[in-house]
């Protein structure tokens, strides 16, 4: 329906903008789960290339029919990208990633299929450039999920929320970056609430998940060590580690 091609476009058009593509040139973007390539529409408007992804023959075939400006290839991304290192300036997905969570076959392992398709995406992405992945998670644990074997890859950012406090509207943003840690943008329709609010209630559903698990509770020195070390690996600067890192302070002293 014209309703989600409107959507779709809409998504597309946020997901290149968060790619913060040079102004000067023209760049080479994947999209990975193209679909009829509506996304691919955008890209080439804005005078770039793209080389699309999907799953779906019939979908492909839609894009093919469409005449659209991009290459196609007819693959799973669960299986790997298969192009050569640094090939691509920036990549963008809409409403696709979430299938990796989901085992088809026997044989499928969502997280091995997810570790496959990151760190093969991290090898074909330029030094400096990004992945921004618009997804529908299912509930916290599959953005968990998705976003740990995403940072195993190596690579580092996260989600961007627009519109949190919107039913409708939300949507969630992977935002990844390549070789360097650039500064995570800022969720759309965020300004009336506080970001930091956000990011927290996120957080405390993501540890409600945890604790059933038995990984360590919010706030307790296991979980500060975890965030340190985290911290550390992004480079940041972080106070070291002592024997009173996570106590608690006396109520008086």
């Amino acid at each position: 329906s014209s309703r989600v091609v409107e959507i779709q476009s809409q998504m597309s058009e946020r997901a290149v903008e968060l790619l913060g593509l040079p102004q000067d040139r023209a760049c080479l973007l994947l999209d990975v789960g193209c679909g009829s390539g509506l996304s691919g529409d955008y890209i080439s408007e804005e005078g770039h290339y793209w080389i699309g992804m999907d799953i779906s023959p019939a979908m492909l075939d839609v894009a093919v029919e469409r005449e659209v400006e991009g290459d196609l290839l007819l693959a799973d991304v669960g299986c790997g990208i298969p192009f050569r290192p640094g090939m691509f300036d920036g990549c963008i997905s809409i409403s696709a990633v979430q299938w990796l969570c989901n085992a088809d076959k026997k044989s499928h392992s969502p997280p091995k299929r997810l570790y496959r398709f990151f760190s093969t995406l991290y090898t074909a992405l330029a030094r400096g450039s990004r992945a921004v992945l618009q997804l529908y998670p299912e509930n916290s644990e599959q953005l968990e999920l998705i976003t740990a074997q995403a940072m195993r890859a190596g690579f580092t950012g996260g989600m961007v929320v627009d519109y949190p406090n919107s039913a409708k509207a939300k949507k969630f943003f992977l935002c990844l970056f390549v070789g360097t840690s650039g500064t995570l943008p800022k969720g759309l329709g965020t300004e009336c609430a506080s970001e930091e609010q956000h990011q927290a209630k996120f957080t405390n559903e993501r540890t409600r998940f945890r604790n059933v698990k038995g990984k360590s509770v919010k706030k307790s020195r296991d979980w500060i060590l975890e965030k340190k070390e985290r911290r550390r690996r992004q480079g940041k600067e972080v106070r070291a580690d002592t024997k009173y890192t996570g106590r608690k302070r006396r109520p008086h002293f």
